[in-house]
C-alpha cells in the first residue's frame, strides 16, 4: 500500500480559499465610468433582474451565503491547513458591505482581482475567470447586489498563519497564472458555442474545480478541465477531457443539458459540490443559455488519458479478498436500487456498469457516497430526488472499500481495488 505525494495538496489550499474584502478606495481611479443606473425606473428593474441571473450565473450566494444566515451577509469559514479564512459581506451595507463601492470598484475586482483600495484579492475569489466578464454584466451584477437588503454584520477576518497572511505575495502568483481580459468571441464558432464558453470560462468559473492545480496553486494550462482534487470539500471534481472520467465527448447534448439543468439524466447524476451547483445556479439559467453551456461542453478537446489522482493502492491478493467481500455487501445492500447487474434504473436510480464516475482512478466520490450517502440537488424539473442512504454507520472501513471495489469492478467496469486506508481517511474528513 502506498500513498502518492500530497504536497501538491497541501500547497494550494492558501490561494484556492479567500475572497472579496471590502475597503475604502483612497487611489485615482482610471476605469472606464459606466453607470449601472438605467435612465427609467422600468429600465432599472430589467437591469437588476438580468443582474440577478448573471449572479446566479456565477453562483455567488454560495460562498457568500453561510448556511440559514442572511443572503450574501458573508461568514461562509474555509478551513485551511494554513488557518481559517471567512467570506466577506457583499450586502449594499455602508459599514460592513459594498455600499460605498462604486460600479467602477467592482468591476475592478471582477476584472483585474484588486480590491476597492487597490489591494490583492487571493484568487479563491475567481477573479481569473471572472476577469472574462463584460462591463455591462459586471455591472448589471453590481445594480442587483445594490438592490438587496443590507446586512449590518462585519466581515470576519480572516486567521491565517504567517507569511501567508501578506497578500503581497500574491504578485509573483499573478504573474505566473493570471492574464487579465474580457471574453472574445472567435468568429470560426457559432452564437450560440461563444455564449456557452463565455458562460463556462467566465461566469461559471467551472475550470477552478475542473482543473488540476500545480504545486504552486496555480492552473496548469496544459491541463484545462482535466480534472483534480477539490481540497477543501474532499471530492473529486473528474476530467472533463477524458471518456475514462467524465469526458463528454461521446455524450449525447441533450443528456449534458438535462445533467446541468436538473441534476439528473439517463448518463447519471450529480452529489457532492455539483450539485449544490445545480441548486443553487444552474438550474435557475435558461433553457437556451443551458443548451448553450452544453454545447460548448461537448467540444472540449478529449484527450486518451485523464491526469493521475491521489490515491492509495492495495495489494491484487487483498484486492480479490475485497471483491469477493463486496459482491455479498453490495446484494444485501445495494441491488435492490442499482440491480444485480449495476444498471439501476435511471434517472431515479444512476446505473453504476459502465459509468466513468465508478470507474476512474481517483475512488474519493464513490467512497464518499457510501459513507455519507447524498441527494441529487432539488430541481423544478426534479423537486423530490431520490437519494442515497449513508453506511458509515453499518459497514467498517473494510466493507466501505469491499463494495467500492466490487462496484469498480464488476460488470465489465475497469476500475482498481481501493484501501481501507482510504475510507478511513474520508470518514475523517469535513462532509462539505
Amino acid at each position: 500500500m502506498k500513498r502518492k505525494s500530497l504536497f501538491a495538496l497541501s500547497a494550494v489550499v492558501v490561494v484556492a480559499a479567500a475572497a472579496l474584502v471590502p475597503v475604502l478606495w483612497s487611489g485615482g481611479d482610471n476605469l472606464h465610468n459606466g453607470s449601472a443606473m438605467a435612465a427609467t425606473p422600468a429600465d432599472q428593474a430589467a437591469l437588476i433582474k438580468k443582474g440577478e441571473y448573471l449572479a446566479r450565473a456565477g453562483d455567488c450566494i454560495a460562498c457568500h451565503t453561510v448556511r440559514g444566515g442572511k443572503q450574501f451577509a458573508g461568514g461562509l469559514p474555509m478551513a485551511t491547513p494554513f488557518g481559517t479564512m471567512f467570506t466577506p459581506n457583499i450586502t449594499p451595507d455602508d459599514q460592513y458591505g459594498i455600499g460605498k463601492w462604486t460600479q467602477d470598484d467592482f468591476y475592478r475586482a471582477m476584472h483585474t482581482g484588486r480590491s476597492k483600495d487597490g489591494s490583492l484579492l487571493y484568487p479563491g475569489f475567481p477573479f481569473t475567470s471572472y476577469t472574462k466578464v463584460t462591463r455591462a454584466d459586471s455591472d448589471a451584477i453590481y445594480a442587483y447586489l445594490r438592490s438587496v437588503t443590507p446586512v449590518n454584520v462585519p466581515s470576519r477576518p480572516h486567521e491565517l498563519k504567517f507569511p501567508f497572511n501578506q497578500r503581497n505575495m500574491l504578485i509573483g502568483w499573478r504573474t505566473l497564472f493570471f492574464r487579465e481580459g474580457e471574453y472574445k468571441a472567435d468568429p470560426t464558432k457559432s452564437v450560440e458555442w461563444n455564449r456557452g464558453a463565455y458562460l463556462i470560462e467566465g461566469l461559471g468559473h467551472c475550470g477552478m474545480c475542473h482543473t488540476s492545480i500545480n504545486a504552486m496553486g496555480g492552473p496548469v494550462s496544459s491541463a484545462a478541465f482535466a480534472g483534480g482534487l477539490i481540497p477543501l470539500q474532499n471530492w473529486y471534481a473528474p476530467s472533463l477531457t477524458s471518456n475514462k472520467e467524465a469526458g463528454l465527448g461521446d455524450w449525447e447534448t441533450k443528456d449534458i443539458a438535462d445533467l446541468l439543468k436538473t441534476g439528473v439524466s439517463n448518463r447519471g447524476a450529480v452529489f457532492g459540490p455539483m450539485a449544490e451547483v445545480v441548486h443553487n445556479s444552474l438550474q435557475y439559467m435558461s433553457d437556451e443559455d443551458i443548451n448553450a453551456m452544453a454545447t460548448y461542453l461537448k467540444t472540449i478537446p478529449q484527450k486518451s488519458e485523464a491526469p493521475e489522482p491521489l490515491q492509495l493502492e492495495t495489494s491484487e491478493k487483498f484486492g480479490g479478498e475485497l471483491l469477493k467481500q463486496g459482491q455479498k455487501i453490495y446484494a444485501d445492500n445495494c441491488a435492490k436500487c442499482h440491480a444485480d447487474n449495476g444498471l439501476g434504473m435511471p434517472p431515479a436510480f444512476p446505473p453504476l456498469a459502465n459509468n466513468q464516475s465508478i470507474q476512474m482512478p481517483s475512488a474519493v466520490n464513490p467512497i464518499r457516497m457510501v459513507l455519507n450517502g447524498g441527494y441529487p440537488p432539488s430541481t423544478d424539473a426534479n423537486p423530490h430526488p431520490y437519494g442515497m442512504p449513508p453506511f458509515a454507520q453499518a459497514l467498517s472501513n473494510t466493507e466501505v472499500a469491499a463494495v467500492v471495489t466490487y462496484i469498480r469492478m464488476s460488470w465489465g467496469n475497469h476500475g482498481t481495488a481501493v484501501s481501507p486506508q482510504q475510507v478511513s481517511d474520508l470518514r475523517s474528513a469535513p462532509l462539505d
